[in-house]
């Protein structure tokens, strides 16, 4: 058995990093979402959206009276539809996420890890449900928050490239993929095709180092990848600029392709840009999907 003080020691060593990431999620959705943005649709719920006229099939006790009591017609006081939606995350925490091309800039997994959390943040504060894959279910409330942060610093599989694990998720709810999506693209097209067939709607938030992007290797190299199983030396890295180029062009149509299929969203976020920029994306293509 552990030893209690050998337990609480890695307790503690574990949540360390979970007021900084707290801090800094809820900076960053504070910064792209000062308030939680309603939902525009009539239904059940405590804010008030309109009056609207009413008709015959208006039952009395729906009469604003005191409205009515200023005009000649009769109007009904609306709420704003307040039915709470399930947004489920994956963040790939494998070894090609830990990648930065710079010191200077965060790893992959690391800005991965802020966006989900700063997309939570926001989503619970709308009064939405969030959960995460692969064992964590969508629930309301800040509590959420907690348990939710503490899943994203754990340390990720051994794993050199991470894919959607299998997960039970609510029919007719949304998903959010963020990955570099590098790995075998066969499991992601089985997991979002499995997942569309069930009316779930998604996007795919394609998160990668600049450097992954331009190559700029010339010369003697020597790739190897994060967990050192994959290792290949070049005399002449600037001839395979073209090929990598083509190849990651590829990947990109396929998410392209498989979000055309499927109805779901795609889009690629480079580790030199804001999040800010990413969030505000993640937030507008969520809250599009609420009213369909």
């Amino acid at each position: 058995m552990t030893h209690p003080a050998t337990l609480r020691a890695r307790a503690e060593g574990l949540a360390a990093p979970l007021p900084a990431l707290l801090a800094q999620a809820n900076q960053l959705a504070a910064s792209v979402l000062p308030g939680a943005h309603g939902r525009k649709r009539a239904g059940h719920g405590d804010e008030f959206w309109q009056y609207r006229q009413a008709t015959p099939s208006d039952w009395g006790a729906r009469i604003d009276w005191r409205r009515s009591g200023r005009a000649d017609v009769h109007f009904v006081r609306e709420t704003e539809w307040q039915a709470a939606q399930a947004i489920t995350l994956w963040v790939d925490q494998s070894q090609a996420m830990q990648f930065t091309g710079d010191t200077s800039r965060a790893p992959k997994a690391e800005r991965a890890r802020l966006l989900a959390l700063a997309l939570a943040v926001t989503l619970i504060k709308g009064g939405e449900r969030v959960g995460l894959m692969p064992d964590l279910p969508a629930r309301s409330g800040r509590a959420q928050l907690d348990p939710l942060a503490l899943r994203l610093v754990q340390d990720g599989p051994r794993d050199d490239y991470g894919t959607p694990p299998d997960a039970v998720l609510p029919a007719h709810s949304q998903v959010v993929y963020l990955s570099d999506f590098l790995g075998d693209p066969t499991r992601v097209q089985d997991s979002v095709g499995r997942a569309a067939d069930r009316g779930i709607r998604g996007m795919i938030v394609q998160i990668l180092d600049p450097v992954e992007e331009e190559f700029p290797y010339q010369g003697r190299s020597i790739f190897e990848s994060m967990t050192g199983a994959l290792r290949h030396e070049t005399l002449r890295a600037n001839d395979l600029q073209e090929r990598y180029r083509a190849r990651l062009a590829e990947r990109k149509d396929m998410l392209n392709a498989l979000a055309r299929a499927t109805g779901w969203q795609v889009t690629t976020h480079h580790t030199d840009q804001p999040a800010s920029a990413a969030l505000l994306w993640m937030w507008q293509q969520l809250d599009a999907g609420r009213g369909r």
